[in-house]
């Protein structure tokens, strides 16, 4: 296997892209080779297999669309009350409206994962660990509402960002006074996590 860190991270980034544009069928090594802009050949120099690359496209979507240490800190300076949640979850759909790409690359994955049984183990576990991190980050931070709340809150802005980011226009006009998707954020947080 080759050794280059930045190569290896332009190809898993170039894996990002083919995914998001062509879906699992399309993510081959030629494929990452050409949006890489690298010789041919070069991609199965850096990866074992395609499940290796598929493993090394999760951990680099996880890391792409995290929150920004610098934003997080300045957020977390507000009061712990519904409208610190709102802003948490106004950044996250900023963060996946900024790389819609990284976002639908995600989207792919999970449709991968449910045609590939050791995909979806180590898949499930990342997406797991993601929701698992967000409870214990929400109690931490004493924010309103428990473990349900969180579950509640990461299903409802799951579905709101599929929405967003494939079928924008289903959500137009839906319920009147309500930005998509600023307003539907506000109206998610507002619904589902308690005052105090």
């Amino acid at each position: 296997m080759a050794g280059n860190p930045g190569r290896r991270a332009a190809l898993v980034d170039a894996g990002v892209e083919v995914l998001a544009r062509e879906g699992a069928r399309g993510l081959t090594f030629r494929a990452v080779d050409t949006a890489a802009g690298v010789p041919t050949g070069t991609a199965s120099n850096y990866f074992t297999g395609r499940d290796d690359l598929l493993r090394q496209i999760d951990a680099r979507l996880h890391a792409r669309l995290a929150p920004d240490p610098e934003v997080l800190a300045e957020l977390m300076a507000a009061p712990k009350d519904r409208a610190l949640v709102t802003a948490l979850m106004q950044d996250l759909m900023g963060r996946v409206t900024h790389d819609r790409t990284g976002y639908l690359a995600l989207l792919e994955m999970r449709l991968e994962a449910t045609r590939r049984p050791e995909l979806r183990a180590s898949f499930t576990e990342s997406v797991r660990a993601e929701l698992e991190y967000g409870m214990e980050f929400h109690q931490r931070a004493g924010l309103p509402g428990g473990d349900e709340t969180v579950t509640v809150l990461y299903l409802a802005m799951l579905g709101l960002i599929l929405e967003h980011l494939t079928l924008p226009g289903v959500l137009d006009g839906v319920l009147p006074g309500t930005g998509v998707p600023e307003g539907l954020v506000e109206t998610l947080v507002t619904t589902i996590v308690p005052e105090r």
